[in-house]
């Protein structure tokens, strides 16, 4: 079996997540890291908070917190929403903890040995109402190539353009919204980005055939425009700080740390250390090639947003250090979860938040919604009626039905256990054929990390049960024939049992229940193979659930458009 290490792209600390965040990186690597441990493989999931720079800043004030206090509660709103989405994480760890500071300062050292580090003289702009250079994300204004007004320093969420702050036409402080400012000198590190543009391109070259097309794309269009020099360092009061020689503040740097888009790529190292840490597990054989991570498939997840962040400057640094660091190996991008045509966003509090929506509705519902009906290939507007129709007619009116009709008429026919009785026949036969098919289809898509594709695949698998209820009939056969209703029965609780399994990545909580009414607590990933529709031992009790889904009704879509926007509300 092979050891995979997965990570998806850190949420910010700057309050619980939403909807999109989930969909476009931190839940389809969690179904597929359920899916490669259900085969039997040894995966690592790391992911952290990403606590540093403007965000965390901006948030803490307006919380009024200091920052590290704002952080610390925040790590645990956002531990404890994942935990509750069933997020399957190894470790989540934090960009701010000791680990990340070291590795950061270490990677520095290592690239300016390397000639790849320079001090610079900059020109930033300082806001002199506010009393401070402003740092990029302090920084808003309109974006100089798709005129959006609303774009940050550092890049724009309109056309994904990476930007520095005196790029925006009509800036203005994050911090005060004050026009007040200038353009002053301050002395800043560089990341030499230029020297090492061939070699980041002939490792994109390497890596990116196995990458989907969105991915690719974007480290390409980002490679032609041609790599430019990055500032690493900021002023700011809150980060890893920037350090001389001693170890103590560097001389014509004191007060800088730096630039939040160099460490948090960097955490997903220093977050294994920590899993290390309190699991006793060593993390340099899964990052270091030359103590044990050379059998390692390194997995990312992220939206198309942060992809030039990962396909150009965390490999500018890893690559630049000259050490033999573990790099990416495939990298699965998405694309935006729209809320209603506008985009969810955190800092205006719009669209709907992860622990919102377990308020609503159990994880599950939303796992669902958000594998099947992701944006994957293409930005993807969520919407009430959409969400309820998902819900409505693929997990209650399918899968739950299916469940439910077969349990509770063992339960009333057969006295509530595995029916023993009668041989298969030509039904059956169909069936395992059908059903073969099937599970390789899906098995395929989830390998390809095709999840909208294995959303269908698994839908259509759970169609096959209803059909073969339709097809076989057992409470009419039960009338006249008795063995071939348990024949009818027995094979459905079989296909009850491989329902949990195959549904154990996406619907984690329900797969249990859905297996415990057959008494199967192997969800682990079934090989397509005849035995699969008789498994279950003869004779075993069998129990229904309760309700597996409950419906959404109109009214409760209606409720939820008044309170959270969306539709004619």
């Amino acid at each position: 079996m092979a050891r995979i290490l997965v990570t998806s792209a850190l949420p910010y600390i700057n309050g619980v997540k939403h909807l999109g965040n989930l969909a476009g990186s931190m839940l389809p690597a969690d179904v597929w890291s359920r899916f490669k441990r259900a085969q039997g493989h040894e995966v690592l999931y790391v992911c952290a908070t990403d606590e540093h720079g403007t965000p965390a800043e901006l948030a803490a004030a307006a919380a009024g917190q200091d920052v590290k206090t704002y952080c610390d509660e925040q790590h645990q709103v956002q531990k404890a929403a994942g935990e509750a989405f069933g997020l399957s994480y190894d470790v989540f760890g934090r960009s701010s903890n000791a680990p990340n500071h070291r590795m950061t300062q270490h990677f520095a050292k290592v690239l300016e040995d390397n000639g790849l580090i320079e001090e610079r003289v900059d020109r930033m702009i300082y806001s002199i109402d506010d009393g401070r250079f402003l740092p990029d994300r302090y920084v808003e204004g309109t974006c100089p190539h798709c005129a959006y007004e609303k774009a940050r320093g550092d890049q724009c969420d309109n056309c994904g353009r990476l930007l520095d702050p005196t790029d925006l036409k009509d800036p203005y402080s994050a911090v005060s919204g004050s026009r007040n400012l200038e353009v002053r000198d301050t002395r800043h590190l560089y990341l030499l980005q230029t020297k090492v543009a061939d070699t980041v391109r002939g490792w994109v070259d390497e890596r990116s055939p196995s990458w989907q097309p969105l991915a690719r794309s974007i480290a390409y269009k980002h490679l032609d425009e041609g790599l430019i020099d990055r500032g690493i360092t900021r002023d700011l009061k809150w980060g890893v700080p920037v350090v001389g020689a001693d170890g103590g503040p560097r001389p014509g740097l004191e007060g800088k740390v730096f630039y939040v888009w160099f460490d948090a790529p960097i955490e997903y190292i220093a977050a294994t250390e920590e899993w290390a840490d309190t699991s006793g597990g060593d993390w340099r054989s899964w990052w270091r090639l030359d103590e044990g991570a050379e059998d390692v498939r390194y997995v990312q997840f992220m939206g198309k947003d942060n992809v030039a962040f990962h396909t150009v400057s965390f490999p500018a640094t890893i690559l630049g250090s000259g050490e033999p660091w573990k790099t990416v190996d495939q990298l699965k991008a998405f694309n935006w979860l729209n809320w209603y045509g506008g985009k969810f966003s955190t800092s205006q509090g719009r669209g709907v938040f992860m622990d919102q929506a377990l308020a609503l509705l159990p994880a599950d519902y939303w796992r669902w919604h958000l594998t099947a009906y992701g944006p994957e290939h293409s930005d993807t507007a969520f919407t009430w009626e959409q969400f309820q129709g998902a819900v409505n007619k693929d997990l209650a009116d399918v899968l739950g039905n299916f469940v439910n009709r077969i349990v509770k008429f063992a339960e009333s026919r057969f006295d509530g256990v595995v029916p023993d009785g009668g041989e298969p026949g030509p039904v059956e036969a169909k069936l395992e054929a059908d059903v073969t098919a099937a599970l390789a289809t899906l098995t395929a898509e989830f390998e390809a990390m095709e999840f909208r594709k294995a959303g269908q695949a698994l839908r259509a698998l759970w169609v096959l049960g209803n059909e073969y209820l339709q097809e076989a009939a057992p409470w009419t056969a039960f009338k006249t024939d008795r063995d071939r209703a348990a024949v009818g029965v027995r094979t459905g609780l079989n296909l009850v049992a491989l329902f949990a399994r195959v549904s154990a990545p996406v619907l984690p909580f329900t797969a249990e229940h859905i297996g415990a009414t057959v008494g199967q607590t192997d969800l682990t990933w079934p090989e397509p193979d005849a035995s699969l529709l008789d498994l279950l031992p003869r004779g075993r009790p069998v129990s229904a659930p309760e309700v597996l889904f409950k419906k959404i009704e109109d009214a409760q879509v209606a409720e939820w458009a008044e309170r959270f926007g969306g539709g004619d509300a």
